[in-house]
C-alpha cells in the first residue's frame, strides 16, 4: 500500500520505503520455513529423588546433532506449577556436535512425580517480524519422596528377643513351604541327616533345627477421599503417607518382611499383591492418591487374605462415616499385634476442634475392642509420638487412649 501511494503521489522516497518493506517481509518469511537444525537435549537431576522442601538441581545439556550450525533461540522448560516458576534461559549458537549446557534449581513441598520438559525453543528472525516455535520432546522424571520421620528405637510387640518376644519367632509367610533341610557339612551330626532327602538329591542332607526367625508385617494406606480431611500437606492423608512410610522404614530396620497394601498397589498388579523391597515401596507411595470406598473395600478383601497367624498388621486409617473400623477390625489374627493410626479428619479440616471427634472415637474403640493397639491423631500429634504411644509396652488398655 505505502508503495502504491508513493507511485500514485510520485514520491520516489515512499516508493523506495514501500519496497523495502515488501523485501523484508518475503526475507522473513524464507527465514521462518527454513528447517531448524536438529537439537537432542538430556537432564541430570541432582539428586534423583528427593523430599519436599528439598532443592534439586536440574542440568539441561543441549546438543546439536545436525550438519548445520543452529541459530539463537529463547528457551523454556516446561514444569508443573508446583515446582516453582518455569525456568527460561537463552540457548546460543550451537556448531554441529556443540553442547551447551544450563542449570535451573526446582523445589517441591508436596510429595509426588513431576515431569521435566518439554522444552520449547523460540527463534526470531533478525528483523523481529517473526518467531518460530519448536519443542524438544524429550521429558525426564522428578521423584519427590513422602517425608520419612525416624522413629527411635520403640519397637512393635514380638519383635524383639527372649522376653521382649510377645509372638512366635518363627512364622512361615504366606505361600512359603516349611522346609528346614540342607546339604550336609563337614562336622554336622551324622543322626540328623535326612535319608528320603539324600535318596532324592543324591547327596547328604541334613535337618536344619534351628531356622532363622521370620517376621512378617502387613500394612495399610487409608486412601477414601470421602474419610479423609484437609488440604495440601497439612491433609489427613499427607500425615497417612508419611506414616507409612515412616513405618516401612522401622520394620525394614526390625527385619520385617513387609507387604503393603495400597489401591496402586492393588490396581497395578490386579488384586495380587506382589512383595517388594522398602525402597520400591516408598517410591509407589510417592504417587499414591485419594480413591474410592470401593478401593478401600477391595483393599481389605486381600488384606484379609494375606494376614497370616502371627503377621503384624499396622493400618492407618482415617475416621469416616461408616463403620470401616469393625471391617478393619478382623485383619488382626489371634496371637498377633496390631497396631492402628485413627486420623481425626475433623480435626484436619478444623485445627481448632475441641476434643476427638465422634467418629474417631468411634473407629478407635472398634478397633480397641478387637485387641489393636490404638491411637486418635490430630494435626498436632507427630508421626514419632503416635509410634511411640501404640508400641508403648506398659499399655494395658487401648481403648482409653
Amino acid at each position: 500500500m505505502l508503495g502504491a501511494a508513493g507511485l500514485v503521489l510520485g514520491f520516489e522516497d515512499i516508493v523506495r520505503v514501500g519496497v523495502l518493506l515488501i523485501v523484508l517481509a518475503l526475507l522473513a518469511l524464507v527465514f521462518a520455513r527454513r528447517p531448524a537444525p536438529r537439537i537432542e537435549v538430556h537432564r541430570t537431576v541432582t539428586p534423583p529423588t528427593a523430599i519436599p522442601d528439598e532443592r534439586a538441581e536440574v542440568q539441561v545439556t543441549f546438543t546439536n546433532i545436525d550438519h548445520r550450525s543452529s541459530r539463537l533461540y529463547l528457551a523454556e522448560e516446561r514444569i508443573d506449577y508446583v515446582l516453582g516458576d518455569r525456568p527460561r534461559f537463552v540457548v546460543a549458537r550451537l556448531e554441529p556436535g556443540a553442547t551447551r549446557e544450563v542449570t535451573y534449581v526446582v523445589r517441591s513441598h508436596l510429595r509426588g512425580r513431576y515431569t521435566l520438559g518439554p522444552v520449547a525453543l523460540t527463534q526470531r528472525d533478525p528483523f523481529g517480524l517473526t518467531f518460530v516455535t519448536r519443542s524438544l520432546e524429550r521429558t525426564d522424571e522428578l521423584l519427590v519422596l513422602p517425608r520419612v520421620v525416624p522413629l527411635g528405637a520403640a519397637h512393635p510387640p514380638g519383635s524383639g528377643v527372649g522376653n521382649d518376644g510377645e509372638t512366635p519367632q518363627m512364622v512361615a509367610l504366606h505361600g512359603e513351604e516349611d522346609v528346614s533341610i540342607r546339604t550336609y557339612h563337614d562336622g554336622d551330626d551324622l543322626r540328623r541327616v535326612h535319608w528320603p532327602a539324600t535318596a532324592h538329591r543324591g547327596e547328604l542332607m541334613v535337618r536344619q533345627e534351628d531356622r532363622p526367625a521370620r517376621r512378617s508385617a502387613l500394612v495399610l494406606l487409608d486412601s477414601r477421599e470421602s474419610a479423609h480431611g484437609g488440604t495440601g500437606a497439612a491433609s489427613s492423608f499427607e500425615w497417612a503417607v508419611s506414616a507409612v512410610a515412616s513405618v516401612l522404614v522401622r520394620l525394614d530396620e526390625l527385619g520385617y518382611r513387609t507387604q503393603l497394601v495400597t489401591r496402586e498397589a492393588l490396581h497395578a498388579t490386579n488384586i495380587d499383591l506382589i512383595e517388594r523391597s522398602t525402597t520400591e515401596m516408598i517410591e509407589d507411595l510417592a504417587s499414591a492418591t485419594l480413591g474410592t470406598d470401593q478401593d478401600f473395600t477391595r483393599m481389605l478383601s486381600a488384606g484379609q487374605d494375606r494376614a497370616t497367624a502371627g503377621r503384624l498388621v499396622a493400618a492407618v486409617v482415617a475416621a469416616g462415616e461408616d463403620d470401616a473400623g469393625t471391617e478393619l477390625a478382623g485383619l488382626r489374627q489371634p496371637g498377633a499385634a496390631a497396631l492402628g493410626f485413627v486420623l481425626d479428619s475433623a480435626a484436619f479440616e478444623n485445627s481448632h476442634a475441641d476434643g476427638p471427634s465422634e467418629a474417631a472415637v468411634r473407629v478407635r474403640d472398634q478397633l480397641a475392642a478387637a485387641g489393636w493397639r490404638v491411637v486418635i491423631v490430630d494435626p498436632k500429634l507427630s508421626i514419632l509420638q503416635a509410634w511411640t504411644t501404640v508400641t508403648n509396652k506398659a499399655l494395658v488398655q487401648v481403648g482409653s487412649l
